[in-house]
């Protein structure tokens, strides 16, 4: 992917949505910085900016919930990314498979 394609706003981020390849469940959303979104292609597993503990961060360095990359994908106006993933355990840091498990009413 060239990089150049990417419009990252104002603090350098751009958002990510991480997405199950086999089911198309959506699975969470956060952000990325150039360096977070080039170590996920040279690696092949997703990496994130934090945007709280102001870090890179690797999906499951801690967990083990880590997200296998098998695309990356671009929206039609470079400002939002599609990363197509092979979840390993839960997405979401309160347990469940995907963080958006819950419903409004």
């Amino acid at each position: 992917m060239d990089l150049q394609l990417i419009r990252f706003n104002d603090k350098g981020l751009v958002p990510v949505v991480a997405q199950d390849v086999e089911t198309k469940e959506v699975l969470m959303l956060a952000y990325a910085n150039e360096e977070a979104v080039t170590k996920t292609i040279e690696t092949g597993f997703a990496h994130y900016w934090s945007r709280s503990r102001k870090k890179l961060w690797k999906k499951g360095e801690s967990s083990g919930n880590v997200q296998e990359v098998v695309e990356v994908r671009i929206d039609c106006d470079g400002d939002a990314l599609l990363y197509l993933v092979r979840q390993r355990g839960v997405a979401c840091h309160t347990g469940n498979y995907s963080c958006f498990y819950r419903r409004l009413k």
